[in-house]
């Protein structure tokens, strides 16, 4: 499912543009006008490879230097000296300095469709290159896997529960896990005993393994020194590392801000992109916590007219109590978790939101994340996996 954006084309998605410096308030007042007066219409683009070509190049002349010898036939060690100079001026061979002009530029290789098909029964003979659909695929994953430099943090919140928030985490997480060199953490700070871990191994598994939550992972933190003793406190979803939250319900509801800022201080030792899943509301113990070391945020939505109501309303909290800039650069995705009627107008919703936020991105219905039990991508269909993918670049572009 594509990004919910004015334009759509069939060439590769590109960088998105530089923010707008405006306030979330004025955002805001110009969506609303906007969903007032405007039909909404779409341009379509299209684009051309326009050939080039490579200039000639001339070899340039190398002078000899010469130089009148005296009588007594002796070299003029001024002149020897201008010579060894020019010697070591002048330009380098091309066979040298540009060994790659003689190998020829290979297309890549096409994966699937009647492009790949061609490809594969010609024995690589036949190469079209690439559909215009696999070329935005590759640049999701450059966009995916960019290399940062520091730690970050994402937190996925949301004022109402069950539309999504912690499957968003979870089918995240993994693409991230797919696409990065670096292994990402997932950190569960729902104080109503979240589900995290459970959603992202299985429940069957996780009640097998070893019981460390993030409790456990407070009282020894000053003891962990090292990613191997971090180890015993995470679990581990394939390459997604994960923390559990506490499942007392006594005690998981007492996560302060101080405690969550010394997790998240250990975590960035370890991992440059980090996930909170912060659970339900904006207003418990840890969110100030949260909130503080976020660099950008997810806001989960749904496309029930309660959910969007929250969403908006989440991000004008948000914008009014000091974190203006997290409203802005905030990502709102819409997991399509309940299949709502068609008296509901989706695309109303998708305007109520759009222009009060960096990007739109909607999830569509999918049995394997609507029905609350494991995500694994293998079994979710290629349109959750591709606004999973779209998240996941988002998020790295706002690190960047």
């Amino acid at each position: 499912m594509p990004i919910i954006t004015p334009n759509d084309s069939d060439a590769p998605a590109s960088t998105p543009a530089p923010l707008q410096s405006r306030s979330w308030a004025e955002a805001a007042a110009a969506a609303d006008a906007s969903t007032e007066t405007s039909t909404g219409t779409e341009t379509d683009s299209t684009s051309g490879d326009a050939s080039r070509e490579e200039p000639i190049r001339e070899e340039p002349r190398r002078e000899s230097v010469t130089a009148a010898a005296p009588a007594s036939g002796a070299f003029p060690p001024n002149a020897a000296r201008a010579g060894r100079a020019a010697a070591a001026n002048a330009p380098i061979s091309d066979f040298i300095s540009s060994p790659g002009s003689f190998v020829k530029e290979q297309k890549p290789r096409p994966i699937g469709g009647f492009r790949g098909m061609l490809y594969k029964l010609s024995g690589g003979a036949w190469n079209l290159g690439p559909s215009a659909k696999q070329r935005e695929e590759d640049e999701l994953a450059l966009r995916i896997s960019r290399q940062l430099q520091g730690s970050y943090n994402t937190a996925v919140l949301s004022l109402k529960g069950g539309i999504g928030k912690t499957s968003t985490t979870v089918g995240v997480g993994l693409t991230l896990a797919e696409f990065r060199g670096d292994p990402p953490c997932a950190i569960d700070a729902n104080p109503d005993s979240g589900d995290l871990v459970e959603r992202a191994l299985g429940e069957g598994i996780y009640q097998k393994a070893t019981p460390r939550t993030i409790t456990d992972l407070l009282k020894n933190v000053d003891n962990v020194d090292s990613l191997t003793a971090l180890a015993r406190y995470m679990h581990h979803a394939g390459r997604l590392h994960l923390i559990a939250g506490e499942q007392d319900p006594e005690v998981s509801d007492s996560l302060t801000a101080e405690e969550y800022l010394r997790i998240r201080q250990l975590i960035s030792g370890y991992y440059s992109v980090a996930l909170t899943d912060c659970g339900t509301g904006v207003t418990h113990n840890a969110m100030s916590g949260i909130l503080q070391s976020a660099d950008n945020l997810i806001i989960a939505a749904g496309y029930a007219v309660s959910g969007a109501k929250r969403a908006r309303s989440t991000l004008q909290w948000l914008a009014s109590h000091g974190y203006e800039e997290l409203a802005r650069n905030a990502i709102v995705v819409i997991t399509d978790k309940d299949e709502v009627s068609s008296r509901v107008d989706k695309d109303a919703i998708e305007e109520h939101l759009s222009g009060i936020c960096r990007q739109l991105i909607a999830v569509p219905h999918d049995r394997g994340v609507a029905d609350g039990d494991l995500v694994t991508l293998d079994v979710l269909r290629p349109d959750t996996r591709r606004a999973y993918k779209e998240i996941a670049a988002a998020i790295v572009d706002g690190y960047v």
